[in-house]
């Protein structure tokens, strides 16, 4: 069964809640396996080293799961207005990819989590956007369609899903956020299945 990659870096927990919502969308479309994959912390100790297998949640991506991915989902809390640096070093390990057009043609989605509305959701979404360009993919975004993206009171946006954790990191991720996840793992696993057909 072909898989789509649901890959995430969650320091809170709750783009890691929001990667299981948009899994449910995709696993929804018959015929598609959504493999959910993380990223480990980045050091700012030089020598400290992860293990290679995670305490808990999520295996570790490795390239191979990406290469071999019909379609990604990509998601990553806000720093600044950008992805996380794990998630950033994780892309930059995928000179080899590129230069195989490994990836090139495949559809991809992009989601993140912040602590307020104001926080970068939008500019976050699109810069994981850029390096997804540069390697091939066909990026897609959450049409208005999806009628929680005119009424939400809290994330979504028509970049990709969104959340807004509260400056404690403590907010339940809403009803609309949770539908909007699950509409766009949906439309990506959709397109996956025409693509392969």
């Amino acid at each position: 069964m072909s898989y789509i990659l649901v890959l995430y870096y969650s320091r809170h927990g709750a783009v890691k809640q929001m990667a299981q919502y948009i899994a449910r969308g995709i696993e929804s479309a018959t015929g598609m396996e959504a493999r959910i994959r993380t990223v480990p912390p980045v050091s700012p100790s030089i020598e400290a080293t992860d293990p290679v297998i995670p305490e808990s949640g999520a295996p570790y991506a490795t390239l191979d799961d990406l290469k071999n991915c019909a379609g990604l989902a990509l998601g990553s809390p806000t720093r600044f207005g950008n992805m996380a640096a794990p998630m950033k070093y994780f892309i930059d390990q995928c000179s080899n990819l590129w230069l195989s057009g490994s990836l090139v043609n495949k559809p991809a989605v992009v989601f993140t989590s912040t602590a307020s509305l104001h926080g970068g959701q939008e500019t976050t979404l699109l810069s994981m956007m850029l390096p997804l360009f540069h390697l091939g993919f066909m990026l897609l975004g959450i049409p208005y369609t999806e009628l929680d993206l005119n009424t939400t009171q809290t994330g979504g946006t028509p970049y990709g899903a969104s959340h807004s954790a509260g400056t404690a990191g403590k907010n339940p991720i809403t009803d609309e956020e949770q539908r909007l996840c699950i509409a766009q793992g949906k439309r990506l696993a959709d397109l996956c299945i025409k693509l392969r057909a």
